[in-house]
């Protein structure tokens, strides 16, 4: 295991206030000594893998907001409940009670709730907004390092561009959280960042603060075909899989090297370090369970191989992405804890999405697993709930019995625990943070639109109120209104 041997530092930001305005700091960091123990010597820095130091830290802050009452809704609130007449308390940032018939205290801003519905934000776990943005023209397509069949070494949030209009699109569809991935031509693609929907001058200033960072992994089609196409391996499945394996081999034995490093210092024998690699610290960071593997695979046979070649290094997917065939895996995916993201649908538009069916979702949920609805698109990405109703439709023609409290999760609390930030949003429930969203009417209706959406308690967009609809720094730009 590698061991943490330097604080990183921190990095203090300047947020630009206003009526939705923009976050985030180009400020640098400010150093401080570190104070664990270590090497006599200190590597210098950069030399040395750092568990926990991030040398792109967040800046993100929440935007002002103010003690708001929602009465008179109806709530889902991602857990499974359903609460007629219904008042969501936010204060500080934070859900403050969730209740039936609870009056609005003084002192809080009151929203009429009454005819409308409730739920927490909306998250996208499968979004390249910012690294494929619109305009979509060459110098922007960013999502794929296609320049070998592992480079875990890159993380998309240095081709994120916060300006993409699509960040604001999704935001009036409801959308407050994101997982931003790099695409799937590769083996292993690189790291994903999850992104706070809010306007920001930088990266930075959107990164969700402690979310943990994701490897993008792809199996079947897409790597097979864009390196056989080059007549180099990997060209079929079997050297897909030969190429997992000798990655992970070499990410074993590049952890080990560290740790054989820091234990000759621990007993005051003289070492020399590693070389450090960026491609091994993603893979080790992997198998120390510190790195979420988000797997692009559409086969069940190949999620099964994918699994086994977890077991066979010691690491856990945390989910497969598009999964047309999960529904074929359903009792084995719950066994193992792995969330399917996936679409309503989107199949059929190569082999190896031929079997998708609109009940995908549905299945994965009733056989007790951990079902996502993504977008993989930035028109979808507005749409999420339209999407949840397709598939939530599809299971009750097929006699799947689920009450939309519990289908909301689809959009909801299910990719908050793909992102490994459950315990911070996905829900209302008090104490988690503020990501709210107001319809216009039942969420899963086809007429459904936000009408107001808070994150961190902030009103962000506003359906009715133009101060509340911002617009990048790009269209101002470009005057496109």
């Amino acid at each position: 295991m590698i061991r943490l041997r330097h604080a990183s530092a921190a990095v203090c930001a300047a947020a630009m206030l206003g009526a939705c305005a923009t976050t985030g700091s180009t400020g640098g960091p400010s150093s401080s000594p570190s104070s664990s123990s270590g090497p006599a010597t200190p590597l210098p820095a950069g030399l040395q893998p750092d568990r926990r130091a991030d040398p792109f830290p967040s800046t993100y802050r929440a935007l002002p907001s103010q003690p708001t009452a929602i009465v008179g809704a109806t709530i889902l609130t991602g857990t499974g409940q359903r609460i007629d007449n219904g008042t969501v308390l936010m204060r500080d940032g934070k859900v403050e009670r969730v209740e039936a018939g609870l009056a609005a205290p003084a002192g809080y801003a009151v929203v009429d709730g009454r005819g409308r519905f409730v739920t927490p934000g909306v998250i996208d776990s499968h979004s390249h907004l910012g690294v494929y943005p619109s305009p979509g023209v060459p110098a922007l397509s960013d999502g794929n390092e296609v320049t070998g069949p592992n480079t875990a070494q890159v993380w998309s949030e240095h081709s994120l561009w916060p300006q993409d209009p699509g960040f604001n699109t999704a935001r009036a569809g409801g959308v407050t959280t994101l997982l931003i991935l790099p695409g799937s031509a590769n083996l292993f693609g690189g790291r994903s960042v999850t992104v706070r929907n809010v306007p920001s001058r930088t990266m930075q200033g959107m990164k969700f603060p402690g979310a943990p960072y994701g490897l993008k992994m792809a199996c079947g089609e897409n790597p097979s075909r864009v390196y056989g196409g080059r007549n180099q391996s990997p060209a079929t499945g079997m050297g897909n899989v030969a190429g997992y394996r000798a990655a992970w081999i070499n990410a074993a034995a590049y952890g080990k090297k560290w740790d054989d490093y820091y234990a000759k210092v621990d007993k005051g024998e003289k070492a020399d370090p590693p070389q450090r690699d960026l491609q091994m610290d993603t893979l080790s960071g992997v198998l120390r369970g510190e790195i979420l593997v988000q797997n692009h695979c559409y086969r069940a046979d190949e999620m099964a191989v994918m699994i086994d070649i977890a077991r066979e290094f010691g690491y856990r997917i945390r989910t497969f992405h598009h999964a047309s065939e999960a529904y074929k895996l359903a009792d084995v995916l719950a066994r193992e804890d792995i969330c399917v993201a996936t679409w309503a649908g989107w199949w059929g538009f190569k082999m190896e999405s031929l079997d998708g069916i609109e009940e995908n979702a549905a299945l994965v949920h009733a056989a007790g697993g951990c079902a996502v609805i993504h977008s993989d698109d930035d028109t979808l990405t507005q749409r999420l709930n339209q999407e949840a109703a397709v598939a939530l439709s599809a299971a009750r023609r097929g006699g799947l019995q689920i009450s939309e409290a519990e289908a909301i999760k689809w959009i909801t609390a299910n990719p908050a625990k793909a992102l490994g930030i459950l315990d911070q949003t996905g829900t209302l429930e008090a104490g988690k943070r503020a990501d709210v969203v107001i319809w216009s009417a039942n969420p899963f209706s086809i007429y459904a639109v936000a009408d107001q959406v808070y994150i961190d308690g902030a009103l962000t967009y506003d359906r009715r109120d133009p101060r509340f609809q911002p617009r990048s720094d790009f269209q101002l730009g470009m005057g496109i209104r």
